[in-house]
């Protein structure tokens, strides 16, 4: 059953439009992810859909009697209201039921006649509503969320409005999901959780039984929970079935089938306008009146517009100096904040080269760990050493060495003062920083776009060792993507705190676990670390965790190997268009040749001209096969 229906939204702000023809259909049952680049407008539909921002242009129709549910960015609860009461509201009509059930058993023990058969009446039909209210199970439901959002016992009778930014936001994502709206408008509502918590929500999303639309850049999130992914790109809005996986494969296919049909119409434009060109050049009537047929067959041709595809970064980092091979050692770390241990019996080590991902829960102390690290805090126990050679890069969620009051260009050239402005700003080009933006003062950025300065910096640096806090907090999707294939080129050695897992499947061949009293370490990537937990929560897997070196180094032999099949499947595809194109000219030459008057009239050059022409069109056919067939190889290496 559809309940939410758009047909061509469109968006403006301040006479900028940012959503053009916007048109989607959502069925209960649904979970669709809505993606797309930083500041395209997917915010702004979400606030749109809920009521909260008016619409220019367009209809959004809601099914009659259907509640729509919005996750709150700022979610402010009563004053003096704890915790669990804050989501105990949710179900407060069944508590008042509960209630007056209790008043009528107490009055059904005096009642008589009439009044007692009256009062069993209102308790059976109270009795039934109060059933169906989930009446027996709303105090579990409550404290499932509470656990499910990572609220510790200890926080449950906390006043809510004492709670930080990021425990507020899982408050009201708990207290939303209580509330079970028709239809679920959620906005980034993986920020701010950490790894059990987000399985929890994933869990919980992939049973929901009403609809869902999420915008998120965790792109593991969105292969979990998703059903159909729609896409905004250029203002305009595509959609896909599938997961967030199959949809990367998808637009993949679009945009090359797309670029496709609009190169070979491109070509044939371009050859018939030389042929019509060709003929009228010759100034008979004969071939004027060819040259006007033939533009008017190209003039009734409908035009193709050139597929657009979004800017992406594009960068890589590099190192000026190699490290020993032993690049840190931490033994026995131990820190605490007042009374309040934090951390302790912190150990391991970085050989050059690795690739390690340090995971664990929120509070649990990653971000000090790499503080100490980088002797911003102290610790109270323990000793680390750098090994020899070792240029330290240090990436910082909180983006907190920014200056507000210097511009992007100000920002990055006084890091790098032996650097020209033309050197700085092809640097910046690079994280799409152009033109006048380059003067844009640091206090107006989005997190995105101060995060693409940061990596800015970090590149030119060319440091050896790099400690990454949360790198691809703020990213879009694509982003995401360019940074992960940069860091798998990358030369030096990486220790990167993430909650993303798709990062961390990507980039970390070692895990390490954070706890309050020590560290485990799995070799392997999240999704080889979760399978060996499900193998062990069945009794399957008595070994110790990790999968050894070897095995990996035979992974990525492999995935190098697909790799160089692909670029050589392209590079086919790539000669066989040439092949095409270069014959077409042949072709248009040869029908302009066969057209002058003194080939026409000399019977050996035209028999001549017309033997060349028909080899030229028997060729022209085989690079086509040449080409359909090198298609077809390169769509089913894609496809594998």
């Amino acid at each position: 059953m559809i309940v939410l229906t758009l047909e061509n939204i469109q968006k403006s702000f301040a006479g900028k439009p940012v959503l053009k023809r916007v048109s989607l259909t959502l069925q209960t049952g649904e979970r669709m992810g809505l993606v797309g680049a930083n500041g395209c407008g997917k915010s702004t539909l979400l606030r749109m859909i809920s009521g909260r921002e008016s619409i220019d242009e367009g209809l959004c129709s809601v099914k009659n009697g259907c509640r729509i549910g919005y996750l709150e960015q700022q979610y402010r609860p009563p004053e003096g209201m704890t915790v669990i009461r804050v989501l105990e509201e949710v179900f407060a009509p069944v508590q008042r039921t509960e209630e007056k059930l209790r008043a009528l058993e107490k009055s059904m023990e005096h009642a008589g006649g009439a009044e007692l058969e009256s009062a069993m009446r209102e308790y059976t039909r109270l009795m039934a509503l109060f059933e169906n209210s989930k009446g027996y199970m709303w105090r579990s439901l409550v404290q499932g969320a509470l656990v499910g959002m990572g609220f510790a016992k200890d926080k449950w009778e906390q006043e809510a409005s004492t709670l930080s930014g990021g425990e507020l936001t899982r408050l009201c994502l708990a207290r939303l999901l209580l509330e079970e709206p028709d239809v679920l408008l959620l906005d980034e509502p993986t920020n701010h959780l950490d790894l059990e918590a987000l399985t929890w929500l994933e869990d919980y999303l992939s049973q929901y039984p009403g609809a869902v639309i999420v915008v998120s850049h965790d792109r593991y999130f969105l292969d979990r929970v998703c059903t159909r992914i729609h896409e905004i790109v250029g203002g305009a809005s595509e959609d896909y079935t599938g997961n967030y996986s199959s949809y990367i494969t998808q637009r993949a296919e679009r945009f090359e089938s797309r670029m496709r049909s609009y190169q070979l119409q491109q070509a044939e434009i371009e050859r018939q306008e030389k042929v019509i060109a060709r003929l009228r050049s010759f100034n008979r009537e004969k071939s004027i009146k060819r040259a006007e047929s033939r533009q008017k067959a190209l003039d009734k041709i409908e035009r193709l517009e050139r597929p657009e595809s979004d800017q992406h970064i594009r960068f890589s980092f590099d190192i000026r100096r190699k490290t020993g091979e032993d690049v840190l050692d931490v033994r026995d770390y131990e820190k605490s904040f007042g009374d309040r241990p934090l951390f302790d019996h912190i150990s391991f080590q970085l050989k050059a080269g690795d690739r390690v991902a340090l995971m664990g829960r929120n509070g649990i102390g990653k971000t000090t760990l790499f503080k100490c690290l980088m002797g911003i805090e102290k610790p109270d126990a323990g000793f680390v050493r750098w090994g020899a050679n070792v240029d330290l890069g240090y990436y910082d969620q909180l983006q907190a060495d920014l200056h507000e009051d210097k511009t992007i260009l100000r920002e990055v050239w006084d890091r790098f003062v032996r650097l020209s402005q033309t050197e700085v700003r092809s640097a910046l080009g690079l994280f799409l920083f152009t033109g006048e933006e380059v003067f844009q003062p640091i206090a107006t950025l989005s997190g995105g776009e101060r995060g693409r300065v940061l990596l800015t910096e970090l590149m030119l640096r060319k440091d050896n060792v790099l400690l990454l806090d949360e790198p691809t907090n703020h990213l879009d999707a694509d982003s995401r993507e360019v940074l992960e294939s940069v860091l798998e080129d990358y030369p030096g050695t990486i220790l990167a705190i993430s909650h993303d897992r798709y990062f961390i499947d990507r980039f970390a061949s070692r895990l390490l676990i954070m706890r309050r009293d020590g560290i485990d370490q799995f070799n392997g990537n999240y999704s080889e670390y979760q399978q060996y937990l499900t193998r062990q929560s069945q009794g399957g897997d008595d070994g110790a965790p990790g999968v050894n070196r070897t095995a990996l180094q035979k992974e990525k032999r492999r995935q190098r190997l697909e790799a160089d099949r692909l670029k050589a499947a392209k590079a086919e595809v790539s000669q066989a268009e040439k092949a095409v194109a270069e014959l077409e000219e042949k072709i248009a030459q040869m029908e302009g040749y066969l057209s002058r008057p003194d080939v026409a009239t000399d019977r050996e050059k035209s028999v001549k001209a017309a033997g060349e022409y028909r080899a030229l069109q028997e060729a022209l056919d085989t690079a086509y096969q040449r080409w359909e067939t090198a298609e077809k190889d390169l769509n089913a290496l894609l496809a594998e």
